[in-house]
């Protein structure tokens, strides 16, 4: 837009003197000025009655043991997907606090997705660097975050393994620096993929180049988070001190062996209110393995999607959710609470937002992965729910959150359940064709 063509309102002084005027003329200014500045926003606005709301006695709660610990990295989703798998093996084999290595799939994770980005790159090289779907490419070449169908398609593809066979390091426990540095590379990398297709070079000589960078990423994850194990020796104590020992497996044939859990019987529930319900959608930019699993999103109501939950929760099986916990979470205490913070109330200033507008908006951020472990349900109704958390055991209850149902409300916009939960009518919606929805989408 022409600068000329702005239309803008200056602040004068006598805007700036109504300003003053109106703040002064509120008799209780003076005392909330003083309690916001002493103690901060959230303390002063945080409403205390939630530590009454949210108990910890639920009505159907899972046996779990142990959380897992993420530490300074975006692995929410691998985490929580793992730590499903755990708890169904944990279930099987009598063995709760068995752990899945995060490493392992971050590490497959990094060089697979730079292999899809390379083609994302050459897709779209004909289009201008700051268009908006190049753009967005290029806003995260590196980045840690995903979607559950990303977690399912490494595994399906890859297997896993237990976590002393490939740990943590340094780089898996604070991710940032080698974020920071695949994503130079990355970028680098895109502007010499493109200038080459400008250059009208052909096929052989670009898919030399992709090559030999495909190379390097690796080289880099292989350097910092160590090489991936071809085999490998299962050995644990089961809970009851069994000593137990299978050897040479393979990642895959470990999955295969210890594992019952089909992905391909799961679907990913959204709820997203600023679109259809009882439609298909999909996050192509967001899939980070050529030819695995699509990621899809099934809207639905947030009946149906809770529904779908507690039933899965009632048969003995944890669930996967995406959320925004960011918002009215006190990380300390563990609690998730749509009124825990009554900012409104304290600057008497209207902040409400429904769950469409915030999507909307820009205000809505899929930002967390965790997982349900537990509800508690009245005449049926839940009222609130247990969750774990992959952020140690210093936070909440031995790492594990209470939730509020208005926070699943307000703050969940995903779970992944098992189809068999769902009725007729929502299944029928699988068969359609899904709506693609763009790399900048609120979901994504």
């Amino acid at each position: 837009m022409s600068e000329k063509l702005l239309n803008r309102t200056p602040l004068s002084d006598e805007k700036r003197a109504a300003l003053h005027e109106d703040l002064h003329k509120r008799p209780e200014a003076a005392v909330i000025s003083r309690a916001v500045m002493k103690n901060g926003i959230k303390q002063a606005s945080e409403d205390t009655a939630a530590l009454t709301r949210l108990h910890r006695t639920f009505s159907v709660e899972l046996e779990t043991g142990r959380v897992t610990n993420q530490r300074h990295s975006g692995r929410c989703w691998e985490f929580a997907t793992l730590n499903t798998l755990r708890h169904a093996m944990g279930a099987k084999y009598k063995v709760k606090d068995f752990e899945l290595s995060q490493n392992y799939l971050f590490f497959w994770d990094k060089v697979e997705r730079a292999n899809i980005f390379y083609d994302n790159i050459l897709n779209t090289a004909e289009l201008p660097a700051d268009d908006r779907a190049v753009a967005a490419f290029l806003a995260r070449p590196g980045e840690d975050g995903g979607q559950w169908d990303m977690a399912a398609s490494l595994v399906q593809k890859y297997g896993v393994v237990p976590d002393y066979v490939m740990p943590e390091t340094a780089n898996t426990n604070d991710s940032s620096s080698f974020g920071e540095a695949l994503d130079l590379k990355l970028r680098k990398d895109a502007m010499v993929l493109r200038q080459l297709v400008h250059d009208g070079k052909d096929e052989t000589e670009i898919a030399a180049q992709r090559q030999e960078f495909l190379s390097e990423v690796y080289r880099m994850a292989a350097y910092s988070f160590g090489e991936p194990p071809v085999s490998f020796d299962l050995e644990y104590r089961d809970d009851e001190k069994k000593y137990h020992r299978d050897e040479n497996l393979t990642p895959q044939a470990f999955y295969d062996k210890y594992f019952d859990i089909n992905f391909d019987d799961y679907v990913v529930l959204s709820n997203a209110p600023d679109r259809d319900f009882n439609k298909l959608y999909r996050l192509p930019s967001q899939e980070n393995i050529v030819g695995g699993r699509p990621i899809r999103l099934l809207n639905v109501t947030l009946d149906k999607m809770k529904k779908a939950t507690i039933d899965q929760l009632q048969d003995g099986e944890t669930v996967w959710f995406g959320n925004d916990v960011l918002e009215q979470m006190n990380r300390s205490e563990g609690l998730l609470d749509s009124q825990l913070y009554r900012e409104s109330e304290l600057f008497d200033v209207d902040l409400s937002m429904t769950k469409a507008q915030r999507l909307e908006y820009g205000q809505a951020n899929v930002s967390h992965a965790m997982t349900f472990t537990g509800v508690n349900l009245v005449n049926g109704v839940p009222n609130r729910w247990k969750v774990e958390n992959s952020w140690g055991e210093k936070n909440g209850d031995k790492g594990y959150f209470v939730m509020a149902d208005s926070w699943m409300n307000d703050y969940v916009y995903e779970v992944v359940v098992n189809k068999k939960y769902l009725d007729a009518e929502t299944l029928a919606v699988l068969d359609q064709e899904p709506t693609i929805l763009p790399s900048w989408d609120s979901l994504a």
